[in-house]
C-alpha cells in the first residue's frame, strides 16, 4: 500500500488564548520537552509511514523551525520519502491562506495527484495520543473503504465538540453529524482520516465548486462522502486527548505526574521523537527540591518543584515555589517567588517576592471567562513580573508586559494586563 500521510498545522484555537499569540497550536510545548505535533509524527514513524506533508498556516515561523529537514523523526530523507512543508500559496485560483481543512487539501489537489499515492491518511497536529497506524491502514484497505474515520468513545455532554459518527455492526458509517447538541451516537472523529485517493481528489473537486460550502472536512465532505461512497469507522480504545482549551492543556500535562499515567511517554517500544535541544544536565543545589514533577535538560532548581512540568533552561531560584504549574523555555523564576496554578509562557521573569495565582476569589476573567477557568492564570511569552507583586487568580498578563504596564503592587483575581493597555476586573 503506497500511504501518503498529511498532518494539519495551521489552525489557532482561541481557547488557548495568548499561548497562542505568536505560534500555532502544534509548536505549543508538552510534558516539558516536547511540542505537540511531535505525537502525531511519532506516530507516523514509528508505525513505518515515510512520506508526511505538514499543512502550517497560522504563524507557522516556530513550528518550521522545530520541524527542521525532519532529522529528530528519521524523515531527512530521498525522494519520494521524507518530510514536506505544503504552505499556502497564491496564484491565480488560490489565495495564500487556507480555506478550511478540505479548502486546505483543494490548494493542495495537484500535489496529492502527482504523489500517486493509493491511500492518503490525513491527521491533525494538535492532539495527544500514541497510535500504531498499521491495522487501521489494513483495516481500510480489507474493507475496500473510500473513507476511513478513527473514532473515540464519547460521553453525552461532550457531543457537541465532535464530529458524532453512527456505524452499524460493521461499522460501516450511515450518519455523521459535526458537534451536534444532541445525539445518539456515542463514537467522535479523531480527526483521523484515511481516504483512498481517487475518492478524495473526486470529492475534494466537487466541493471547490459547491459555492455554500464552507470547505471543511467535517462540515462538507465526510456528510457527502457518507451519503454517495463506502465510509468505515475505526474504534481506537487508547488514550486521545484534543487539548483545546488552557484547562485541559494544564490538567492533561499535569496528568503525566501520576504514578500510572493515562499515556506512557517512557515507553521504550514506542518512543516520542522531538528536536532535543543542546542543553546540559539539570541541576540541582542546595535547597532544590523537587516533588511528583517533569523537569527537562538545562533547568536549574535551587527552590521547591511540586506536581508541574518544566520545559528546558527554567531557573528556580532558592526559596521560589513552583505548584501544580507549567512553565516553559528559558523562564526565571525569582528567589522566594510563588507560583501556583499558572501556566506560564517561555522567557518571561518573576522577579524576587513576587506572587502569582493566590487567594480564594475566583471571579472569572473579564477579557476570557469561559477561556482562563479552574483557578489557573496565564502569563504570555518574555513577559516582566517585576518584584513583590500579588497576582490573583483567573489572571492573564499579556505576552512582553512590563513593570510599566502594570497598575500596583496587587493584580486582583479576574484581570487582564495588556501591553500598553489595561483592562481591571
Amino acid at each position: 500500500m503506497n500511504v501518503l500521510t498529511l498532518i494539519l498545522a495551521g489552525g489557532r484555537e482561541r481557547r488557548l488564548g495568548i499561548l497562542v499569540s505568536q505560534r500555532a497550536k502544534p509548536a505549543l510545548s508538552f510534558a516539558g520537552k516536547y511540542r505537540i505535533i511531535d505525537f502525531a509524527l511519532s506516530n507516523c514513524t514509528n508505525s513505518g509511514l515515510r512520506r508526511i506533508a505538514v499543512l502550517p498556516d497560522y504563524r507557522p515561523q516556530p513550528l518550521l523551525d522545530h520541524l527542521g529537514l525532519g532529522g529528530p523523526w528519521d524523515l531527512d530523507r530521498r525522494r519520494p520519502n521524507g518530510l514536506f512543508i505544503w504552505q499556502p500559496f497564491r496564484d491565480e485560483f488560490a489565495e495564500d491562506v487556507y480555506r478550511g481543512t478540505a479548502g486546505a487539501l483543494n490548494q493542495n489537489r495537484q500535489r496529492l495527484a502527482e504523489a500517486e499515492s493509493d491511500v492518503t491518511m490525513v491527521l491533525s497536529g494538535d492532539q495527544i495520543y500514541t497510535m500504531d497506524y498499521r491495522p487501521l491502514l489494513a483495516a481500510h484497505a480489507t474493507r475496500d473503504a473510500d473513507l476511513t474515520i478513527g473514532v473515540v468513545p464519547v460521553v453525552p455532554e461532550d457531543v457537541h465538540r465532535f464530529g458524532m459518527v453512527t456505524p452499524d455492526e460493521h461499522q460501516r458509517v450511515h450518519e455523521f453529524h459535526e458537534k451536534p447538541l444532541q445525539t445518539s451516537s456515542r463514537w467522535g472523529s479523531m480527526g483521523i482520516y484515511v481516504f483512498k485517493t481517487a475518492a478524495l481528489l473526486r470529492r475534494l473537486a466537487e466541493d471547490a465548486r459547491d459555492p455554500a460550502s464552507s470547505h471543511e472536512i467535517g462540515l462538507n465532505l465526510i456528510p457527502r462522502m457518507v451519503d454517495q461512497d463506502r465510509v468505515f469507522a475505526y474504534p481506537f480504545h487508547g488514550y486521545w486527548q484534543d487539548v483545546g482549551s488552557l484547562a485541559v492543556y494544564w490538567r492533561t500535562q499535569l496528568g503525566m505526574l501520576l504514578d500510572t499515567p493515562p499515556l506512557d511517554i517512557y515507553n521504550p517500544a514506542w518512543v516520542i521523537h522531538t528536536r532535543s535541544e543542546e542543553r546540559p544536565p539539570v541541576k540541582f543545589l542546595p535547597g532544590g527540591e523537587v516533588h511528583q514533577s517533569l523537569v527537562s535538560n538545562g533547568c536549574v532548581v535551587e527552590g521547591q518543584v511540586i506536581n508541574s512540568v518544566l520545559s528546558p533552561g527554567v531557573h528556580v531560584r532558592p526559596g521560589a515555589v513552583v505548584r501544580d504549574s507549567i512553565i516553559m523555555r528559558d523562564t526565571d523564576i525569582g528567589s522566594g517567588a510563588l507560583v501556583d496554578r499558572c501556566v506560564v509562557d517561555g522567557g518571561v521573569v518573576i522577579e524576587e517576592r513576587a506572587q502569582l495565582g493566590i487567594g480564594t476569589d475566583l471571579r472569572p476573567n473579564r477579557t476570557e471567562p469561559d477561556h482562563i477557568t479552574d483557578g489557573l492564570t496565564v502569563i504570555g511569552m518574555n513577559a516582566h513580573v517585576p518584584a513583590g507583586i500579588k497576582i490573583g487568580r483567573h489572571c492573564r498578563i499579556d505576552p512582553d508586559v512590563t513593570a510599566d504596564d502594570l497598575p500596583g503592587h496587587e493584580i486582583p483575581s479576574g484581570t487582564t494586563i495588556m501591553r500598553r493597555n489595561i483592562t481591571n476586573a
